[in-house]
């Protein structure tokens, strides 16, 4: 019993000021961490940024320095961290190789939420979806098709392809084409198709909206009608305008030809 008394003192002896060293070291490491984080937290809230990113920085943020504190506490009670410390770095590699998927998306989800071209709400085409914005993740970004499909796009698609905007625009452009016969009297037909676009108050005055030959094609002569709207309201008018055109069309008595072909027939001679 006294040996045991004799080898716990010595212990303490030699190692009792380093584990009291070790734990304030340990304690107040934990509390920096926690203040740390909590003056990181305020920043990214003052500079407004996302909130899914700026808690997700935070919980970086606050294990990364208390992986640093244990080492260091560590360190003081005698243990060779530098083996620790290695083996710590390649876990990191480790992982890192085997989420560099992950990890793309999370860079670029950190792209899109700080440059922002886009945001909740908007109407975008990207990663060959189209469709309304609903959520930006840090790893994903999940949208809203016209025919209520919810798609889930990887952040890093969307960065690495074009990113078409629709809602952050001031004015939107409506492309229709129409087809008259050869026949037709081509100033009365876009006389009906501008009747058609004056009568709609969606359509903006400036910029001015144009109607014109677009091509002489095989069977009919095309005719561009090109009216401004705002983003909300291009498909109501483009639907609209493609129907009351053809209707308008109809009543002044124009023609919407079928595509045609001339079939010329060679009678050969008896043999």
């Amino acid at each position: 019993m006294q040996e045991m008394l004799k080898t716990m003192y010595d212990y303490l002896a030699a190692y009792g000021l380093n584990l009291i060293a070790a734990l304030l070291i340990f304690f107040v490491g934990k509390w920096a961490a926690k203040v740390i984080t909590n003056l990181i937290e305020k920043l990214l809230n003052t500079a407004k940024m996302d909130h899914t990113l700026s808690a997700f920085l935070k919980h970086i943020t606050y294990v990364g320095t208390l992986v640093f504190v244990i080492i260091a506490a560590l360190s003081k009670l005698g243990v060779q961290t530098t083996s620790l410390v290695a083996a710590v770095g390649a876990a990191g590699l480790a992982v890192g190789l085997a989420l560099q998927g992950s990890l793309a998306n999370f860079a670029a989800g950190v792209m899109l939420i700080l440059f922002q071209p886009f945001k909740v709400g908007d109407f975008i085409e990207a990663a060959g979806a189209k469709g309304t914005v609903r959520e930006i993740q840090i790893f994903n970004t999940i949208i809203n098709m016209p025919d209520n499909r919810l798609v889930v796009l990887p952040n890093s698609k969307i960065t690495g392809d074009n990113i078409i905007n629709y809602s952050n625009i001031e004015n939107r452009r409506i492309d229709l084409v129409f087809g008259i016969s050869y026949d037709d009297d081509m100033r009365k037909a876009k006389e009906a198709l501008e009747g058609v676009i004056k009568a709609d108050s969606r359509v903006l005055a400036d910029p001015a909206p144009r109607i014109a030959v677009s091509e002489l094609g095989d069977s009919s002569v095309n005719l561009v009608c090109r009216p401004w709207v705002k983003p909300g309201d291009y498909w109501d008018v483009y639907f609209e305008t493609l129907e009351k055109g053809k209707l308008a069309l109809e009543a002044a008595g124009i023609t919407i030809p079928f595509p045609q072909r001339d079939v010329h027939l060679y009678k050969e001679g008896n043999e």
